[in-house]
């Protein structure tokens, strides 16, 4: 567990390829977790709101994420929908990196 009080530690920043997600689970919640091209992390719910289809699965491009699914599209950074067949935004969550280590504030 994190040290910093409300924070869930999540990886390593090396665990995370710049332009790229991963996939997180915490309990019962799933999120995915972004490396930007400009080297800042980001993440959001895990599942596309079109048909919960794990994002960790799709595409990084520059700040947007396709769906593998129907490659509907996301700002990771704002979790604004993009692209149909999207009709609902995703949610985000702060992201702390500290001593190396990426963490998320899901409450």
């Amino acid at each position: 567990m994190s040290t910093l009080e409300g924070w869930i530690e999540v990886c390593e920043v090396d665990d995370i390829d710049e332009e790229d997600v991963i996939r997180f689970d915490h309990e019962d919640r799933t999120f995915a977790v972004y490396h930007s091209d400009k080297g800042k992390f980001y993440a959001t719910d895990g599942f596309c709101t079109h048909e919960k289809v794990h994002l960790s699965d799709g595409l990084v491009m520059g700040h947007t994420i396709e769906c593998p699914k129907h490659n509907g599209r996301f700002d990771y950074t704002t979790g604004q929908g993009k692209k149909a067949p999207i009709c609902e935004d995703l949610k985000t969550y702060p992201v702390q990196v500290e001593s190396g280590k990426i963490y998320i504030k899901i409450d």
